[in-house]
């Protein structure tokens, strides 16, 4: 197995791998891969924001871009993160622009509900030039 392989299943791994971007581990993680060319989705801006349930209008939270891996884990601490609607809002024509490429899809708004922020959710983006999809992850 050639060592940048290992280095790729290593850092999925490893304990440093789950820093989030609020500095504490938090319950909230994405993923977002290209599906087109079978790799992960590196440097995709991404904002998540929370519903206010009185007035409906969308709290930013937090924002960021996807590492290497395609990843941005933790989004969100412990602390903040509290049943309600979320909404993850992902750059996506930015990011085949970044490629030379175009899209059919200028971005990707994935809304989900969050019952018990006791439980870890993760919400991966299978992504491509004309097409996306999404699930609960584990």
């Amino acid at each position: 197995m050639s060592a940048l392989r290992l280095q790729h299943i290593q850092r999925h791994i490893l304990p440093e791998n789950q820093q989030t971007m609020a500095g504490s581990l938090g319950t909230l993680t994405t993923h977002v891969l290209n599906t087109g060319m079978g790799v992960p989705a590196a440097n995709v801006a991404l904002v998540l924001y929370r519903q206010d349930s009185s007035t409906n209008a969308w709290t930013l939270i937090t924002s960021g871009t996807t590492n290497d891996d395609g990843r941005c884990p933790g989004l969100i601490t412990k602390e903040q993160f509290t049943a309600g609607v979320y909404k993850l809002h992902f750059e996506t024509a930015q990011y085949w622009a970044s490629m030379g490429e175009t899209s059919f899809y200028p971005y990707v708004e994935i809304v989900f509900t969050i019952n018990d922020p006791e439980q870890k959710y993760h919400v991966p983006l299978l992504l491509s030039r004309f097409s996306y999809s999404t699930y609960r992850g584990s």
